[in-house]
C-alpha cells in the first residue's frame, strides 16, 4: 500500500469520525488527544482478534495429530492397524509424516516421533518403547522351494544378499549379523543394495534374495506366511525402537492419546496379544 493511498484512507476516515487524529506539522505528524485514544482502543481490538482467530486455529488442530516415522514403520507397522487406529481413537485424525531422517520435533510443529537407538542419545526427548530391536534374515516361500531352506548361518554365504543401504539412519547389516553369529563374512560384490526398506522387502517377496527383516517391521509378513525366517539365527541388539515427544512442551491431550495407544501397541506385540 502506498504512501498516498495510506494518506488518503487516514483522511477519509478522519472525515468519517469528524475529528482530526492528526497534528499535520510541515515536516511532521503526531497524533490528537482523540487519536491517541482512538489508536490504544484500535490495537486492542485488534489484539483481541488476534487471539481469537489463534484460539479458532489451536481447536481446529486440537483432533489432529502428526506423528514422524521413517516410511518403513509407517507402511509396515502402523499402517496394518489403522483399523484398530480409528476404532479406538475415532475421534483423532492420526497424520503420518515420513522422512528419511530423524525430524527435531522441538523445531517442528510435530508432537510425537518415532527414532530406533538408545534414549540417551536423544536428551531433549521422552522416549516410551515400542519394540526391541531384533533381527533375523527372510526369504519368500517360493525362493525357499527354488534354492532349498538354509537352516545354518553359513548356509547364506552361497546366496543372494539384498542389501539395506540405510541413507542416514543407522542400520544393522550383513556383517553386523553375520559378526553375532561367529561366522567369517566376506562382503560380496552387491548383487542388489536398495535405500529403502519397503522396497528391499519388495524384493525379497519377489524372490529377488534374502534380505534382514526388522521382527517389529515383517510380523505381518510372517503371519501371514509372505515371509518365513532362514538362517537359524536371531540378532537382538540391545537397541530399540520408541515413541519420542519433546522435553520442551506439553503434549495436548490428543497427542497423549495417541502416544499411549502406540505404546500398548508396542506392549500387545511383545506379549504376542495382537
Amino acid at each position: 500500500m502506498t504512501q498516498a493511498a495510506v494518506s488518503y484512507a487516514v483522511r477519509k476516515l478522519e472525515d468519517q469520525l469528524g475529528v482530526p487524529l492528526f497534528h499535520r506539522e510541515h515536516r511532521s505528524v503526531e497524533l490528537t488527544d482523540v487519536g491517541e485514544r482512538f489508536l490504544a482502543d484500535v490495537t486492542m481490538g485488534l489484539s483481541r482478534i488476534q487471539r481469537s482467530a489463534e484460539d479458532i486455529r489451536t481447536k481446529g488442530r486440537e483432533s489432529n495429530v502428526t506423528l514422524a516415522a521413517s516410511t518403513a514403520f509407517g507402511s509396515m507397522w502402523m499402517l496394518p492397524r489403522l483399523a484398530r487406529f480409528r476404532a479406538d481413537l475415532p475421534e483423532i485424525d492420526l497424520r503420518i509424516q515420513t522422512s528419511v531422517r530423524d525430524l527435531d520435533l522441538d523445531e517442528e510443529p510435530i508432537p510425537l516421533g518415532v527414532r530406533g537407538g538408545d534414549p540417551a542419545s536423544w536428551p531433549r526427548y521422552h522416549s516410551a518403547m515400542l519394540a526391541p530391536e531384533v533381527v533375523f534374515p527372510v526369504a519368500s516361500p517360493g525362493f525357499v522351494e527354488k534354492r532349498g531352506r538354509p537352516e545354518r548361518p553359513e548356509d547364506l554365504l552361497r546366496l543372494p544378499l539384498i542389501h539395506l543401504e540405510e541413507p542416514v539412519r543407522a542400520a544393522c547389516d550383513w556383517s553386523e549379523w553375520f559378526a553375532s553369529t561367529g561366522v567369517r563374512y566376506t562382503a560380496q560384490p552387491r548383487r542388489l543394495a536398495i535405500n529403502d526398506y519397503v522396497l528391499v522387502i519388495q524384493a525379497v517377496l519377489g524372490g529377488e534374495g534374502v534380505a534382514l527383516g526388522w521382527q517389529h517391521l515383517v510380523g505381518e509378513q510372517l503371519k501371514s506366511g509372505a515371509l518365513v525366517p532362514v538362517g537359524g539365527h536371531v540378532l537382538d541388539t540391545n537397541l530399540a525402537f520408541y515413541v519420542v515427544w519433546p522435553r520442551s512442551r506439553e503434549l495436548n491431550a490428543q497427542a497423549r492419546r495417541v502416544r499411549d495407544w502406540l505404546v500398548e501397541e508396542g506392549r500387545r506385540d511383545r506379549e504376542g496379544r495382537r
